[in-house]
């Protein structure tokens, strides 16, 4: 059974707050049937497939008839997820996956190339979040290196890998989970996440628009908040509404059945358009509130040596 996290403020987690993410996360499609049609016998890769919403979407995935190859570091949890779906009638398979070692990566690829020849869906869906004081990071250089492997160099990476044989068979779909985050403006704590999610979001953008004429699409997910270990350290992300990843991944079958190139939640379009406009009253109105906001717990548990997870894990 797949384990949700829920926000634990009565408002959010109440028919309000429910509501409310239902309206302002990018819309999904629930349609087990539509979403059979467009995956049934396909191959689907998902990186960060041993929790939250890549465990959920492969499961959904495996449901509907697709041939799941799940990657993630954790291997020993990966195939926990694969068993789950074997056991219930569907096809997966774990392989390891550190999207910070590129001798990882190039295995993953060639091992999905070797047993089915090609990859139909990719949908990167890995990456890790980090919410820290940039003091606390002066002498961390593995706060760059985390964030920008797992959130820019792999995928990047791993859609150099895999692009070619979708582009020789003119077929082919990737997902990019992203962030509306990534829409807003620039916010304290907040830099090496976003950059690297904004840089891989760019990147992506422009070698979908060389690989559409050769049959390959792309569907960016600008994914507002949900409620997963990722988030769950910050406190008051929880009191926030927001989307379980079983209802984030209703977005992703959304993507492979319609295939738009973007999905964003509606206050996105909004923030996207203020944000240029409004940039320097903005980051004078961020800079008062970061005063009066600490780090979390695991910011300030890795800052004293400790091992601690949640923002500095990756899904």
């Amino acid at each position: 059974m797949s384990t949700l996290h829920r926000p634990n403020n009565a408002l959010a987690a109440g028919p309000v707050g429910r509501a409310a993410a239902w309206l302002i996360g990018p819309r999904g499609i629930s349609d087990p049937v539509r979403l059979r049609r467009a995956v049934e016998g396909k191959i689907a890769v998902v990186t960060g497939a041993s929790h939250g919403l890549g465990a959920e979407t492969a499961r959904m995935l495996a449901a509907a008839g697709a041939t799941v190859v799940l990657g993630a570091r954790s291997i020993d949890e990966l195939e926990k997820v694969a068993a789950e779906i074997t056991a219930a009638g569907g096809k997966a398979v774990a392989i390891r996956l550190d999207l910070a070692e590129p001798e990882s990566i190039s295995s993953f690829a060639e091992e999905i190339l070797a047993r089915f020849d090609h990859v139909d869906y990719l949908i990167h869906n890995a990456g890790k979040s980090l919410r820290r004081s940039i003091h606390l990071s002066y002498d961390r250089p593995k706060d760059l290196t985390a964030t920008s492997t797992a959130n820019y160099l792999g995928p990047m990476r791993l859609t150099l890998a895999l692009l070619p044989s979708m582009r020789a068979r003119r077929s082919g779909h990737i997902v990019n989970i992203s962030t509306v985050g990534v829409l807003f403006p620039a916010t304290p704590k907040w830099g090496f996440y976003l950059s690297s999610k904004a840089a891989f979001d760019v990147w992506m953008r422009a070698v979908g628009m060389e690989a559409r004429p050769d049959g390959v699409t792309l569907t960016t997910i600008y994914a507002g908040l949900m409620h997963t270990r990722m988030s769950a350290p910050s406190r008051w992300m929880s009191a926030l509404p927001g989307q379980s990843p079983a209802e984030a991944a209703t977005g992703v079958a959304r993507a492979l059945i319609t295939k738009p190139r973007i999905m964003i939640p509606a206050y996105g379009y909004l923030t996207s358009v203020l944000t240029p406009v409004l940039r320097v009253p903005l980051e004078i109105a961020f800079t008062a509130v970061y005063r009066r906001l600490g780090d979390t717990d695991a910011a300030l548990r890795a800052v004293q040596g400790n091992t601690g997870t949640g923002s500095d894990d990756a899904e």
